[in-house]
């Protein structure tokens, strides 16, 4: 390529200033003597243009091919429906058809989901992948995607580019869906009272109305017909402290587009207005505050702490409701409102014929509707007055068999201890001895029922666990944790171990023995199986689109298994395994994905026709067929697109190679022409004056 170019020997605004004296010059010259003056105007512009340096410059350009790129949309919504295999087979058409271009280079770019709650974000995918290409060498754009996109520029300036953009829009006219909304959503709840749900469904295509089913962690609760784009509301007790998962499912239609978006989650995180706890301490002993410190040192706990002070060797006659600073509530607290606590501890606790039989009786009954009882025995219950020999027997797991083993000992944590989640990691445990200090006495007990945990001396058992009916019971068979506390040999975890065997005891969920959790990592999904047998079997993990894929899991600590599994898709999963079931969301609670899921032609089309380029369909109702159009090299016009087609613009892009500089002002040749204008203008003006 041969072009005149510049390199000015003085400069740039000299250059320009000496141009305004010669062009003055000459018109002065012009007016005063004539069109004689015209040659002397040359000589100065002649000096003018080789000041300037003038030079032909012939470059070695290699001409290189257009660059179009084509933006393939593999989010979320592009899973749904028969779009992925339709965008592969528009794919797979298009690098055909670009391929026999010849001038052509097509770059394909793969758009995922954005971060976060981003949604798709082509726009942006298109710019990462034109970073190392010059704007001028873009001949075209093609968005392979179903016009779902959430980074639009608001104009064809944000853009950065002048090619024409063109749309495939995947997906067909005529989807079905329908969608559960959440209007209003609880996050906490008291336990034991309603939270009220509001919730819509939307739909395209419907019936005008669906069966909607409640769930409670996984319990049904509710099946009820409700109108399609009407708000309803719905009341859900929360049943426990903890989460409660409660599910909204709604009925899909036939043929509808995706199901992933007919079920919606709250988790209502369950909370108790005051844990309510009533101690009754029996004969003093040292370690008769441990208890009531521990319990008030929580502000959640609301403690009720009654002590019987008459030992039974105690025989002086004195009347029992005579023994206290206040009388004893033994018909408030066990018949009228025993069931507004949530435990019931009784400490060192003899049999005095304070309490009668019914309410014994009473006990029993509230434990197996619910509630909990904790038995901190001490040499009592080895005794005739042990709370074994009342009606609380049936639930006591343990009966005692008359010894009790006054010698130092470590207490140890035993196999089924390893896995249950109130022993298990007790910090000193990990070594052999542990690392904590001895208790001195331990009461001999033949377990009937329930989980031994802890052992004593003589490999005695020490701490009994055990579940009735809707409740549970725990059987601490030495009054010697007193002994951690004061710090005897280092001490040792006795508020770890206490405090988890409370909260136990009041159906914390994160000391369940059985139990699934999951959580979201990112794209990843880790599984928490806590069970108390051997072996867990695989969990079962069920995507929003409705895709099962088992996932085996490993066990990592003794009682808990674990797996991590990465998900392709965003929105709720559900987590199986045996009767458990958990829920876990990927991305944000309601991804802008699932919200609009319909294919469209509009939200690309403003900014497409700005640019020349189209937007339209591969796709039609009713017909299975996929059409791509052809692509054509548009060198002119306006528009690039027709009816069958869309085009590209070509560019004259170049690499060069190499430049060759021939001056025009310096040598010879600018010499012969600076004095031969001289020369003339002096031999014209000679004889003029001749």
């Amino acid at each position: 390529m041969l072009s005149i170019g510049f390199s000015p020997l003085i400069p740039t605004y000299v250059l320009w200033a000496l141009g305004a004296v010669v062009t003055l010059l000459a018109i002065l010259a012009l007016v005063s003597r004539g069109p004689v003056a015209i040659l002397r105007a040359i000589a100065l512009g002649l000096v003018l243009l080789a000041l300037a340096n003038p030079a032909l410059v012939q470059e070695d350009r290699e001409k290189v091919k257009d660059i179009v790129a084509v933006v393939i949309d593999r989010s979320t919504s592009q899973t749904l429906g028969d779009r992925s295999p339709m965008t592969d087979q528009v794919r797979a058409e298009l690098e055909r058809r670009f391929g026999s271009l010849a001038d052509v280079d097509p770059r394909f770019i793969e758009a995922d989901d954005g971060n976060g709650d981003d949604g798709t974000r082509l726009f942006a995918a298109l710019s990462n992948g034109l970073s190392d290409v010059p704007p001028d060498r873009l001949a075209g754009v093609v968005f392979v995607t179903d016009g779902v996109v959430h980074d639009i520029p608001p104009s064809v300036e944000g853009l950065g580019f002048r090619a024409p953009l063109h749309a495939l829009i995947t997906g067909r006219p005529d989807e079905r869906d329908r969608q559960i909304k959440l209007l209003e959503a609880p996050r906490f709840g008291i336990v034991g009272k309603d939270q009220t749900i509001r919730a819509q469904i939307m739909e395209r295509g419907g019936t005008g109305s669906a069966l909607v089913t409640v769930r409670r962690d996984g319990q049904v609760l509710t099946r009820q017909q409700v109108r399609a784009d009407t708000p309803f509301s719905l009341d859900v007790r929360i049943e426990h402290g903890g989460t409660n998962v409660v599910e909204l499912e709604v009925e899909g239609l036939a043929n509808e587009l995706t199901q992933a978006n007919n079920r919606a989650v709250v988790p209502i995180e369950g909370i108790r207005e005051k844990l309510r706890v009533l101690l009754v301490s029996g004969e003093p002993h040292a370690g008769e505050r441990t208890w009531r410190n521990l319990l008030k040192s929580d502000a959640n706990v609301d403690l009720v702490h009654f002590t019987i002070l008459r030992p039974p060797e105690k025989q002086d006659g004195t009347p029992i409701n005579e023994l206290s600073l206040i009388a004893f509530p033994t018909r408030e607290l066990f018949q009228q409102k025993i069931k507004e606590f949530d435990l019931i501890i009784f400490d060192r606790y003899a049999n005095q014929s304070i309490l009668p039989s019914s309410y014994f009786e009473n006990i029993v009954r509230y434990v197996r509707e619910g509630g909990a009882i904790l038995v901190a025995a001490g040499p009592e219950f080895a005794s005739y007055g042990s709370l074994a020999q009342t009606r609380l027997a049936p639930i006591i797991p343990g009966q005692p068999n008359g010894s009790i083993v006054e010698q130092p000992y470590k207490a140890r944590i035993t196999d089924t201890g390893d896995r249950h989640p109130v022993t298990r990691d007790l910090p000193g445990s990990e070594q052999s001895p542990p690392a904590w200090g001895e208790w001195l006495r331990i009461i001999g007990s033949q377990v009937q029922s329930g989980d031994t945990l802890m052992s004593g001396a003589n490999d005695l058992p020490l701490l009994v666990l055990r579940r009735e009916d809707k409740g549970r019971v725990a059987l601490l068979l030495s009054d010697h944790a007193w002994l951690w506390a004061r710090g005897y040999q280092d001490g040792g975890p006795h508020l770890d171990l206490l405090r988890r065997l409370a909260h136990w005891l009041m159906k914390e969920p994160a000391l369940e023995e059985e139990a699934l959790r999951a959580s979201a990592q990112g794209r990843d999904i880790r599984i928490e199986r806590q069970t108390m047998a051997e072996t867990a079997d695989p969990a079962t993990l069920v995507a929003p689109s409705g895709a099962e894929s088992s996932v085996p899991l490993t066990e990592t600590r003794p009682g808990l298994f674990t797996a991590q599994v990465a998900s392709r898709e965003l929105g709720l999963h559900t987590v199986r395994s045996g009767n458990l079931i958990t829920f876990v969301s990927i991305g944000p609670a309601n991804p802008r994905e699932l919200m609009d899921v319909f294919s469209n032609t509009e939200a690309l089309s403003s900014i497409a026709d700005a640019t020349g380029g189209s937007v339209r369909r591969v796709a039609m109702a009713g017909d299975q067929s996929i059409t791509v159009p052809r692509v054509l090299a548009v060198h002119s016009g306006t528009r690039f697109s027709g009816g069958d087609w869309i085009g590209i613009k070509p560019s004259d892009s170049a690499i060069v190679r190499g430049v060759s500089v021939f001056p025009m002002a310096l040598g010879f040749v600018g010499l012969v022409l600076l004095i031969g204008s001289t020369l003339a203008a002096w031999l014209i003006e000679g004889r003029r004056r001749a």
